[in-house]
């Protein structure tokens, strides 16, 4: 008999444990039959405790989309505009850095075509990670992060995955509405959608509530390597991706994401949040079409064959047999998330293991087995 969807996904869960280095993952399916849910693996490496439903996840970069939701919604608003310059709600903010904040829209922040620089990849970050992960960031720490190396071209010239756009958006949102990006995440999509078990992460917060899995790191110092002793510079060429057992990495600070990915969730929550922006049940018809009007990155850096929005991914429909599928996905030091929905958000799923994963075999397992598309 032909395995059944179900039947598929446990499949690819089973295998990224048995055969990835997963310790535990989880996927939400909602379709036809309405919600499943399946497990592999475990949520904590010591007890051996399984992973269940409800557990509260970091999201990561998948909480890009959350502030892309509220800018959106702020402009239906009339508070500010996509094609706002940067300079016009922060003044001089992006000029130490040689950029222009006068030609830099909000648009261009949301879809990573800013000619910001990969600011996950700043040396001072990596190197506080590594030397002081309780560091707590400050907003004005990250807008200087964001800007601390200079532009890689013109605004609006390509696409370069950039959290510094995301902390500068952060930034516009609190100035433009005169709250917390917290208070506007709450007002604009938590409360509007019922999710209950969605928030941003505090700045000082270094817990879960429960249930939540255990986050473990793969990628660690190399043996003999003292954090302490370590330059930014010298940081990049120490780490590995290491063949010893993951480091239990859940007491970490993750303030450093905020606004480019600060959400703690659900997959039920997640996936309620997926399906109303792919569907347009959150947002007016403008500014839906807004945030799914996507550019095309480099797929040697990129998932192939999938584009980018305001803070969402939609694949290729000449790689996908016609569907539209759309969704959002974000890893970060014990955390990832993969999650898709059809446009019309009858068919959708959301996937989260509890360490980063080494290569993007997974997502596309999952493409594979929710959706009978081979991403070649």
């Amino acid at each position: 008999m032909t395995p059944t969807t179900h039947e598929k996904v446990q499949q690819v869960l089973d295998r990224a444990v048995a055969e990835d280095g997963v310790p535990g993952i989880v996927a939400e399916v909602h379709d036809s039959r309405g919600p499943w849910f399946a497990t592999a693996g475990v949520a904590d490496l010591t007890t051996g405790r399984t992973r269940r439903a409800g557990e509260h996840l970091h999201i990561g970069s998948s909480g890009k989309a959350f502030t892309a939701a509220v800018i959106l919604t702020l402009a239906a608003e009339g508070t500010l505009g996509l094609d706002d310059p940067v300079d016009t709600w922060l003044p001089g903010v992006m000029a130490a850095g040689g950029y222009d904040g006068g030609t830099i829209t909000v648009r261009h922040l949301l879809n990573h075509t800013s000619g910001l620089f990969l600011t996950g990849l700043a040396p001072e970050l990596q190197h506080s990670l590594a030397t002081d992960p309780s560091r707590v960031w400050t907003t004005s720490e990250l807008l200087d992060l964001a800007v601390s190396q200079p532009p890689t071209g013109e605004p609006g010239e390509g696409f370069l995955y950039a959290n510094g756009g995301y902390y500068l958006a952060g930034a516009i949102i609190e100035k433009a509405t005169g709250n917390s990006y917290a208070a506007e995440v709450e007002r604009t999509v938590l409360r509007p959608l019922d999710l209950a078990d969605t928030y941003v992460r505090p700045a000082t917060d270094t817990g879960y509530p429960n249930p939540h899995p255990r986050a473990y790191i793969a990628d660690v110092l190399d043996n003999g390597a003292d954090p302490a002793s370590l330059t930014p510079e010298d940081y990049a060429r120490m780490v590995q991706d290491s063949a010893r057992p993951p480091v239990d990495g859940t007491g970490l600070n993750t303030s450093w994401g905020w606004a480019a990915g600060g959400i703690v969730s659900t997959t039920g929550d997640l996936g309620r949040f997926l399906r109303a922006i792919a569907t347009g049940a959150l947002l007016p018809e403008a500014q839906h079409r807004a945030m799914w009007t996507t550019v095309s990155p480099d797929d040697a850096v990129w998932l192939p064959h999938a584009r980018y929005g305001l803070g969402v991914i939609e694949f290729d429909p000449a790689a996908t047999d016609g569907l539209t599928l759309r969704g959002v996905s974000g890893t970060l030091p014990g955390s990832f998330t993969f999650a898709l929905s059809t446009a019309d958000g009858r068919r959708s799923v959301v996937v989260h293991s509890n360490i980063e994963p080494r290569s993007l075999d997974l997502p596309a397992r999952i493409v594979e087995a929710v959706y009978g598309v081979v991403l070649d």
